[in-house]
Formats: structure tokens, C-alpha cells, sequence
């Protein structure tokens, strides 16, 4: 610790250095110009060396001063954003969901959200990444899981993993309702990440005579390109019932595929009660029952 400079003159510092401006500094940091000065020039004491040239009307980095101030904006920035995650705004919730969640459920149900509840800053964290309660700071997390996922937390279950075909009509022009299993396996199929149609070809009793397909890193990618007439995706159906319910999409076949991968809505058990992520909780899971 003995080799750190003293932190109220890197403070004043730093204040001084984004405004070059003794007098601004003392404004935002509350006391008085000359205090400023002084905290600087204990500063350049400690480090033997100027910081700043003082001029008339104002002041200017020294080349040393101009590469240290980025360094000590980057640690007081630095020290902000962690302070911020430990420390919650009140009223705002963050939420960390797929890219897919997001973009076809959570992001149409948004509306009705913001007309019940417009006093909630509600986040949303769009990622792959399985993000931490605590290192990233979210306070809800969907997750596509099988419980238990842990002591700490607590889970909602929003829907249960179904699993169906889906195509544009464009797709299924010229097929009766529902499309035979055979038809189904000379039809362009859309694969993502999840990689189901081998288990789906498999509940059909069939094989794939439909090509190569297309390969999306997304399961809402391959939902658009469901939209857009270029083949049959597998997607949950609570992800489509709004595609379905206007015609753009169609259950080709009644199969579904069930599994163990339900989704979730994990909120972390704690002691204390936060009226405001109780709020979301309850708007998710009625939402979802809806």
C-alpha cells in the first residue's frame, strides 16, 4: 500500500485531467479550487514529476501526465462499474435470457409489461453465456434446464419443452394437413445448435431425404428462415404461437418431442424481499400461463 499515491489527489486528479480545469474539478468533486491545486501538487510531489502546465486559462497535460491519466480514468472507471454491481438501483431489474428468448418471446410480451408496470427499469441481457448471479449482477436468469439448479435459487417453471415443426404455407402448398412422415423427409430442414431432427426423423419412423439443409447458430435464426419459405425448423412452441395463431407459420405434423429441457425462471432465495423482482417474477409467470 506504501506505493500507492495518496487517493484524494488522484481524485483530483482525475477531475482535473477530464476537465483541464482546476475550478470545474472542485465544482463536481465539492470543495474548493485551491484544495484541488493542493491535492494535485502533492500528487506530483509524491511522483516527482509535473502533471499538469498551468496557464492562464486553464491547464494542459504534460506528455507524462496525459498516458497517467488514462491509466487512473481507466481504475476509477474501473472501480465504478463494480461499486454498481454491488450496489442495485431501485427499481431496475436485469434479466438474462437467450438471444432466442428475447427476440421471440420476451421482447413481443415487452409492451404489456411496460403498460402494467412502467415504474420498473426491467434490463434484458441477451447472451449464450451462462451468466452469474453474482459476477455479472443479473437478479433473474431463464434457463432451459432439469432441476434441482442449486440451493440458492429459486426456480419457476414457464413452460415445458414441446418441441414441433413448422413451416411457411409456401412450404406445405400442395400437401394435405398434417404432411405424411414421408413427405416430411424429402422437405429442406433447418438445423440449429440443438440439433433435433435426428430424434424428430426418428418419433416419425423415417429418414432424411431433404439434402444437406441449412445450418443456423440460432434457433431464431432458423425461425426466420422458416418465415422466409426456406424450410421446416423444430422450435418449442411457446417460441411460435404467435407465428402460428396469424398464419405465417404451420404445425406441419402432430408429433411433438418432449424432453427434460423445461424452461426456467431462476430468481436467487434470498433472506431479504424485493418487492420490485417479486413483481417481475409474477408478470413472467402469468405471462407465460397466458
Amino acid at each position: 500500500m506504501s506505493q500507492l499515491p495518496p487517493l484524494n489527489g488522484l481524485r483530483a486528479f482525475d477531475a482535473a485531467g477530464r476537465f483541464l480545469n482546476f475550478r470545474a474539478a472542485a465544482d463536481e468533486l465539492g470543495v474548493t479550487q485551491g484544495a484541488v491545486a493542493q491535492q494535485v501538487r502533492q500528487l506530483e510531489t509524491h511522483l516527482g514529476l509535473p502533471l499538469f502546465e498551468r496557464l492562464p486559462k486553464g491547464l494542459a497535460f504534460t506528455s507524462a501526465g496525459r498516458s497517467y491519466h488514462v491509466n487512473v480514468a481507466t481504475a476509477f472507471q474501473a472501480l465504478r462499474n463494480a461499486t454498481g454491481q454491488l450496489k442495485p438501483e431501485p427499481g431496475k431489474v436485469l434479466v438474462s435470457v437467450t438471444p432466442t428468448f428475447a427476440a421471440k418471446w420476451l421482447i413481443p410480451n415487452l409492451p404489456d409489461f411496460s403498460a402494467t408496470h412502467p415504474d420498473i427499469d426491467l434490463r434484458i441481457l441477451a447472451t449464450e453465456k451462462v451468466s452469474s448471479f453474482h459476477g455479472d449482477g443479473i437478479d433473474l436468469a431463464v434457463r432451459q434446464g432439469k432441476p434441482p439448479f442449486g440451493a440458492s435459487l429459486n426456480a419457476h417453471l414457464l413452460f415445458r419443452q414441446q418441441v414441433i415443426a413448422v413451416a411457411a404455407p409456401s412450404i406445405v402448398d400442395g400437401h394435405s394437413l398434417p404432411v405424411s412422415p414421408k413427405a416430411i423427409s424429402s422437405m429442406p430442414k433447418l438445423h440449429d445448435t440443438h440439433d433435433l431432427w435426428p430424434k424428430f426423423l426418428e418419433l416419425l419412423n423415417v429418414e432424411d431425404k431433404g439434402g444437406r439443409g441449412l445450418r443456423l447458430s440460432q434457433t431464431s435464426l432458423a425461425m426466420d428462415a422458416a418465415l422466409f419459405g426456406q424450410g421446416v425448423a423444430l422450435v418449442s412452441r411457446f417460441l411460435v404461437a404467435a407465428e402460428i395463431a396469424a398464419k405465417r407459420l404451420i404445425q406441419i405434423t402432430p408429433q411433438t418431442l418432449t424432453g427434460e429441457q423445461d424452461f426456467y425462471l431462476l430468481a436467487e432465495r434470498n433472506s431479504k424481499q424485493n418487492t420490485t423482482i417479486d413483481t417481475v417474477v409474477a408478470w413472467f409467470l402469468a405471462r407465460a400461463e397466458r
